[in-house]
């Protein structure tokens, strides 16, 4: 007799990279037509060589970056990034503050477990990040969605009115993964007041902050006293360093809710990366000019993927930022046969919006996600140029 399998497990479903990789199977691409994969947002350019040194030296030299470490994270790490925030925010932000991750996605796992148990609720504006879906549903905490529209900005007040008794969250991405935008300092805000008021956690995931095309500060939630009481927020170095395969990510939180994040850790990883840690810091150190040219290099990106889905004749771009453009199509057919079809006809892999929302979703239904962080303008130019010659 086969051993029963959580429910919870087999009713989430599968992770949406891995997936539409499937739809790669049998597929041959020709020389004159190589596939543009714009599924994933992850550099898949290795550190810059001045990292990967310090990386080596830390594997030769350093005795401590083979062991077992704390399990909230190396303290200069902590401290360095706690120094950062609190200049580029305008706060006050503490080491005993911050927490070192497995990647930023272990962040919002281990943030849930101490927010929420079976039968809860977190509201997530819609599109919204699968990877968050797909840990509250093998919670079996109700993922309530929050409809965004055509600008793609959550409403404060649509939010409240999903608040309920079960309500323990809200979960923000910005910049927007998947739809690209950068929430407003003053949105932010009106949500961090909302969940203040209601005594929920509002869940503030800034992978992508390091991209964001604004300058100074994205919002002034630090500034608070006692932002700590409702504010968690998440961060990723996969994005900034190119430390994907490192697995290093942070949350920003009270001491006590760390206490108890601590617990989670410990039964998961037992501590975070320990040259991934080194390398984060040394790039928190002395990388500050490269990742501002990075920065730069997206943002002109961001403007070539504006400028070509302009001249595409019914496509509309509802959101672009960061790694990501989030577009509506013109053709009759729903987004996940489309982005089958591209594959076999003009070797585009895309993502389509039906993975971004609920099931059943009409806007899903007409929405894909470009992630154009792999392809440089000319890439961008020959995905432009296969989209306007693709035919249903």
């Amino acid at each position: 007799m086969t051993p029963p399998f959580n429910p919870n497990m087999t009713a989430t479903t599968p992770p949406p990279v891995m997936e539409a990789r499937r739809w790669l199977e049998g597929v041959r691409f020709s020389e004159a037509m190589p596939l543009i994969n714009v599924s994933q947002a992850a550099p898949v350019d290795p550190p810059p060589p001045a990292l990967r040194q310090a990386i080596a030296e830390a594997a030769l030299s350093d005795d401590a970056a083979h062991l077992y470490g704390p399990v909230l994270g190396l303290p200069d790490l902590r401290e360095e990034l706690a120094t950062q925030w609190s200049a580029a925010y305008g706060g006050s932000i503490t080491p005993d503050q911050v927490a070192i991750t497995s990647g930023c996605n272990q962040a919002f796992a281990a943030t849930l477990a101490t927010l929420a148990a079976q039968g809860d609720e977190v509201i997530v504006p819609t599109p919204w990040y699968f990877n968050h879906k797909m840990w509250l549903d093998m919670g079996g905490i109700k993922t309530v969605p929050l409809p965004t529209g055509d600008e793609l900005l959550p409403s404060p007040a649509q939010a409240e009115a999903l608040i309920t008794t079960r309500t323990r969250a809200i979960a923000l991405v910005t910049p927007n993964n998947p739809g690209g935008v950068e929430y407003p300092a003053d949105l932010v805000h009106a949500f961090f007041t909302l969940a203040r008021d209601h005594g929920i956690a509002l869940i503030v995931d800034e992978t992508y902050r390091d991209f964001d095309s604004r300058s100074g500060a994205p919002h002034d939630l630090f500034q608070h006293p006692g932002w700590d009481d409702t504010l968690i927020q998440l961060y990723s170095f996969s994005k900034a360093y190119r430390l994907t395969g490192h697995r290093v990510g942070a949350m920003v939180a009270s001491p006590a809710r760390l206490a108890e994040v601590e617990k989670f850790l410990d039964t998961v990883a037992i501590c975070p990366n320990q040259l991934g840690q080194r390398a984060a810091l040394w790039g928190m150190r002395n990388l500050s000019d490269w990742l501002s040219g990075e920065r730069a290099e997206i943002l002109d990106r961001r403007a070539a993927i504006e400028q070509g889905f302009a001249r595409l004749p019914g496509w509309r771009v509802l959101g672009c930022g960061a790694y990501f453009a989030y577009v509506e199509h013109p053709f009759g057919m729903p987004s996940d046969a489309l982005c089958k079809q591209l594959v076999r006809d003009v070797a585009v892999l895309a993502l389509p919006g039906t993975m971004f929302m609920p099931e059943g979703s009409a806007d899903g239904a007409r929405q894909l996600r470009i992630a154009f962080a792999n392809i440089d303008r000319a890439g961008i130019a020959t995905l432009i140029d296969r989209l306007a010659a693709f035919q249903p």
